[in-house]
């Protein structure tokens, strides 16, 4: 009986069995005609391809298909800029693909779901795109679980990777690079491990690297650069023994490099650098015989270079600089003779340069400079014929130049500078015909510049200042038509100033002062229509100044100063209306001052004494109004504000009033005094005696309405005092100004705005009393070539965030908001630390709380950073600090004003225009990551304040609040980034208010 019903159950589930057969294989299967139509419907191909109805769909351009004729996957070609035609595809009428390959085709959005439903798909690619949103990485993409490729670089995916991701068993390759993905790594990273190559790198991830990584034991490549990883490097990773490429550069690493990077026997590339490893480098990296590729620099490591580096002898480039590396420079880096790149700069390292580095013959840079290195060079140098770079400045190296440095023949730049070398130059250094940088400043060297100079033709930077070479300038100078830099000061030069210098039309800076110059100043000088620096001064030239010096429309700084120059000032000198500085004093000038030095509207420091001129022209009105008027304008629009020094000689400007006593009153007759000292007693008698009633010697500058003295108190503080002329005083508007500033300062708290001690408004002695600036303006610093190096990236970033909590202070936080109106680098004063304090506040004025009652106003402020709606406006907002400020923030990191930039920048003809390009030079390449990215933040706000419209500028308070944000890293290197990219980079975050 049981056997029977089993016999009956058997028959029946046959039954089921083969009806549930003939159903499957009634079922219909996709068409070939129903996949044509699904790819026609997508609107990926154009009409030349699709209209063509001899053409079957697998000939279409990317689409593959199998033997069958069935779409296996599509590819398509590069460029083809599908965008966010996604949802048009449908991609269940695809069921047998198993590739996608949407790299580099415009892709805008999120990543569609109906991806995740491709369950036979083997590899993704949509790398190259536009592919965006929150939590943009769905947990769908789990469900793909053949899938062994996926590519997502270089998209603007954000958010946390989803732990789903640990279900793709099957994956070798997991590519998210270049996004702004954050959180963690997945522990779940762990599951797959089958791994070959992972890179996480340029995303925003934090925390240590996860220990579940010991499971990915099959790693090749392990790419997560450019992160904000801590902790230590886990010590599973040196269990990789098939790892090729490890990349770790840029997050924020400690602890040491331990003996077990020994087993990494397979690896061929090794980028540590950028982290805070410490300890020294273990000898156990000799084991590492096919690396080629060693970079650790900008850590903290000490000890000294092992020996056993000698034994990878596959090493193309070895960077370590930017350590704490000490000991010499081992004779087994010798045995690396397939080395093209060495870089120990910024170190410890001191001993000599050892020959055997001469059997480096494949070496094109070497870098050495920043260490203790003594010795001479060694002429075995010389062997290195392939090197482009040879850099080995300040160092402590002595001896001659060998003559064998004139075999490198492919050397572009040769830096010996700030050593203790001596002798002469040799000739053969004009066989370096590929030469385009020679910087031997600052050394001892002797002799004269050999003629040999001449052959250096492709040269833009010579370097020779600060040494002890006489002899005269070889005419030969005059064949480097290339020259940009030509710096010969400070040395025993003399003899003339060749006329055949006339034919450097390329030079931009030309120093030749405190040599022993004789003769004139040639004429042909006025040929250099590029040069914006000329520096004669402390020589002994003679004759004329040159009329053709008017030919120099570039020119900011003219220097003549200390020499024997006769005749008179030519008028021609008032063509140049892009100069800042004039220096003639301590000549032999007479005559008057030509009246066309008034159309100098850019200068700032202008220097006359000690010359015969006549000044009795500044004398010759007995109107005070008229005489007011000509200083004015000599002050204001001459120098649109930013005058910081005039200095003409005995007399001139200055009338020192006969020393009068004020009485100690509060107020009379409308006057007012407090001028206090720190026991509360009134100090008037305090400042008169610290300055000899303002005698011209404490001067240390003039303003827009007054002069600037610097004075110490009996109590040992140093003060400056601003004071206003008594003939300015008679002047309503001198006057206001002057009360506006005593207005704003006393209301105002602030660490970052200049403190005001005390003020006296009387009619026969105005003056204000304020905490007094070391260093002077931001302004005078950035014009120093010695404390604009001084003022570092770290420093500049902390001005340029300073400022801006000042403005936003002054327009959001005050009980009455506050315009500025005259944001300039000459308004922003530097303390002996280098921080910043908002200045002069003679032309501010009040807004209404809700910033609502804006007002119609004379142009106030300096020309460069008065907002350009004013020109037909005349309506000030807040807006027109903030344009303002964009100016300064750009002229920070610059180094100098932008100028034409501006206008470049907020056009489409800045697209191109890198962010490194446009940093100051003077400055080394930002090498840290938190510096960086805080570049990169102040010139994106920047650009927004700079927009053109009012409306689309942030406010000072937006601003001032990107600062405080957590600055994510940066999505690719900083050598990559353009302007234009940076132009957007804040949108989002600075989008909504605008008034």
């Amino acid at each position: 009986m049981m056997s029977i019903i089993c016999n009956m159950s058997l028959a029946i589930l046959i039954v089921i069995a083969f009806s549930c057969y003939n159903s499957i294989l009634a079922a219909p299967a996709p068409s070939k005609q129903s996949e044509a139509s699904a790819l026609l419907y997508s609107g990926w191909w154009s009409p030349s391809v699709t209209d063509n109805t001899t053409l079957p769909h697998c000939a279409w351009p990317g689409v593959l298909c199998d033997a069958s004729g069935s779409v296996e996957g599509i590819r398509l070609p590069y460029g083809y800029q599908i965008g966010g035609n996604f949802s048009n595809m449908n991609f269940s009428l695809l069921p047998s693909l198993t590739l996608l390959n949407f790299s580099y085709n415009g892709l805008a959005g999120k990543i569609p779901l109906q991806i995740c439903t491709l369950s036979r798909l083997t590899y993704l690619d949509l790398s190259s795109n536009s592919l965006i949103g929150n939590g943009s990485i769905p947990p769908e993409l789990g469900n793909l679980e053949r899938l062994n490729t996926l590519n997502l670089t270089f998209n603007l995916l954000n958010g946390a990777v989803p732990p789903t991701i640990g279900r793709l068993h099957n994956l070798r390759s997991l590519i998210f690079r270049s996004n702004n993905l954050s959180g963690s790594i997945p522990l779940e990273l762990g599951n797959l491990a089958k791994m070959n190559v992972v890179d996480l790198s340029f995303n925003n991830f934090i925390a240590p690297i996860p220990s579940s990584i010991r499971n990915l034991t099959s790693l090749t490549n392990l790419n997560l650069q450019r992160n904000q990883l801590g902790g230590s490097i886990p010590p599973e990773i040196w269990n990789f023994t098939s790892l090729t490429d490890l990349d770790l550069q840029e997050n924020q690493l400690g602890g040491s490099i331990p003996p077990e990077i020994g087993k990494l026997r397979s690896l061929t590339d090794l980028y540590l650098q950028g982290n805070q490893l410490g300890g020294s480098i273990p000898p156990e990296i000799r084991n590492l015989t096919s690396l080629t590729s060693l970079h650790l620099q900008g850590n903290q490591l000490g000890g000294s270079i092992p020996p056993e580096i000698g034994n990878l002898t596959s090493l193309t480039s070895l960077h370590l600089q930017g350590n704490q590396l000490s000991g010499s420079i081992p004779p087994e880096i010798g045995n690396l003779t397939s080395l093209t790149s060495l870089f120990l700069q910024e170190n410890q390292i001191g001993g000599s340069i050892p020959p055997e580095i001469g059997n480096l013959t494949s070496l094109t840079d070497l870098f050495l400079e920043g260490n203790q290195l003594g010795g001479s060079i060694p002429p075995e140098i010389g062997n290195l014929t392939s090197l482009t770079d040879l850099f080995l400045e300040g160092n402590q190296l002595g001896g001659s130049i060998p003559p064998e440095i004139g075999n490198l023949r492919s050397l572009t730049y040769l830096i010996l500078e700030g050593n203790q070398l001596c002798g002469s130059i040799p000739p053969e250094i004009g066989n370096l015909r590929s030469l385009i940088g020679l910087y031997l400043e600052e050394n001892q060297l002797g002799g004269s510049i050999p003629p040999e100079i001449g052959n250096l033709r492709s040269l833009t930077d010579l370097y020779l200042d600060g040494n002890q070479l006489g002899g005269s300038i070889p005419s030969e100078i005059g064949n480097l038509r290339s020259l940009t830099y030509l710096y010969l000061q400070e040395n025993q030069i003399g003899g003339s100033i060749p006329l055949k210098i006339g034919n450097l039309t390329s030079l931009t800076d030309l120093f030749l002062e405190g040599n022993q110059l004789g003769g004139s100043i040639p004429p042909e000088i006025g040929n250099l229509r590029s040069l914006t620096y000329l520096y004669l001064q402390e020589n002994q030239l003679g004759g004329s100044i040159p009329l053709k010096i008017g030919n120099l429309m570039n020119l900011t700084y003219l220097i003549l100063e200390g020499n024997q120059l006769g005749g008179s000032i030519p008028p021609e000198i008032g063509n140049l209306r892009s100069l800042i500085g004039l220096y003639l004093e301590e000549n032999q000038l007479g005559g008057s001052i030509p009246p066309e030095i008034w159309n100098l509207r850019s200068l700032t420091y202008l220097y006359l004494e000690g010359n015969q001129l006549d000044l009795n022209q500044f004398h010759e009105t007995q109107d005070p109004r008229r005489r007011s008027s000509v200083i004015h304008f000599m002050m204001v629009f001459i120098s649109l504000a930013a005058i910081c020094c005039i200095v003409v000689g005995s007399g001139f400007l200055f009338r020192r009033a006969t020393k009068t006593k004020q009485p100690e009153t509060i107020e009379k007759n409308g006057n007012f005094l407090s001028i206090w000292n720190y026991d509360g007693r009134i100090a008037y008698e305090d400042i008169i005696d610290a300055t000899e009633d303002f005698d011209l010697k404490y001067c240390i500058g003039i303003g827009g309405y007054g002069s600037v003295y610097r004075a110490r108190l009996p109590n040992g503080k140093v003060v400056a005092l601003k004071k206003l002329h008594h003939f300015e005083a008679e002047d309503p508007s001198f006057d206001k100004s002057f009360q506006n500033e005593v207005k704003h300062l006393t209301e105002v708290r602030h660490r970052s705005i200049i403190k005001l001690h005390g003020f006296c408004l009387h009619k026969r002695c105005m003056f204000l009393v304020y905490e007094y600036m070391e260093n002077g303006s931001l302004f005078g610093v950035l014009r120093d070539d010695v404390e604009a190096v001084e003022l570092d990236w770290s420093r500049r970033v902390d001005l340029v965030r300073d400022t801006t909590h000042a403005l936003s202070y002054m327009h959001h936080d005050c009980a009455w908001p506050i315009i500025h109106r005259d944001i300039s680098s000459n308004n922003i004063l530097l303390n002996s630390k280098m921080q910043a304090f908002v200045s002069d506040f003679g032309t501010a004025r009040l807004l209404d709380h809700d910033f609502s009652s804006n007002f119609i106003t004379n142009i106030a402020g300096t020309y460069g950073y008065i907002a350009p709606e004013l020109a037909y406006t005349l309506v000030v907002t807040e807006k027109c600090d903030v344009y303002s400020f964009g100016v300064v923030a750009m002229e920070t990191m610059m180094g100098e004003h932008p100028g034409d930039i501006i206008s470049i920048l907020l056009t489409s003809s800045g697209e191109d225009i890198m962010l490194h390009k446009i940093l100051d030079r003077r400055l080394p390449f930002p090498r840290e990551n938190s510096v960086a990215r805080s570049i990169v933040l102040i010139v994106s706000l920047a650009l927004a304040c700079l927009s053109a419209n009012p409306k689309s500028r942030p406010t000072m308070k937006q601003v001032s609040e990107a600062f405080l944000a957590r600055k994510s890293p940066l999505a690719k290197p900083f050598h990559e980034i353009s302007l234009a990219q940076l132009r957007y980079v804040n949108r989002s975050r600075l989008e909504g208010e605008s008034t």
